[in-house]
């Protein structure tokens, strides 16, 4: 029996949470509150607070206007969802829900010289490489 002729399951079906938490992750590491995005859907906060959750589906006509709101292709939303419509969890996405990781993402793309902006990046990625090779060890 496949998933659309099953009966109803308690709680949202789990590719509704996956498109929800990232509509969340978007929404929330370009800083743009529950509120601004459902004025610019036309709904209220509450509805966007539902969609995050999967608790309402989107319609793909709404889908379609919150990827043109946060500036991703629809295509972004199933992301994590693979071929069988398995959500799993999408490792590392909560922690752009993370206020320190946003405030770090912002500043980066703040420095306008792209040089200055490799050379950080490989700086953190060498500090990562080198903590993980210690507590390899």
């Amino acid at each position: 029996m496949n998933r659309a002729t099953e009966p109803e399951s308690e709680g949202p079906h789990h590719v509704d949470v996956a498109v929800g938490r990232r509509v969340r992750s978007r929404r929330i590491f370009l800083g743009i509150s529950q509120e601004r995005l459902g004025k610019e859907l036309g709904v209220t906060f509450q509805q966007v607070q539902k969609y995050e959750r999967g608790t309402n589906r989107i319609s793909a006509s709404s889908l379609f206007e919150i990827a043109r709101v946060l500036g991703v292709e629809p295509s972004y939303f199933f992301d994590e969802v693979d071929d069988s419509g398995v959500a799993p969890g999408a490792p590392g996405e909560e922690a752009f829900a993370r206020r320190e990781t946003l405030e770090l993402v912002r500043a980066y793309y703040r420095i306008a010289d792209q040089k200055t902006r490799s050379e950080i990046n490989a700086l953190i990625k060498s500090i990562a490489d080198s903590e993980a090779g210690d507590r390899k060890k």
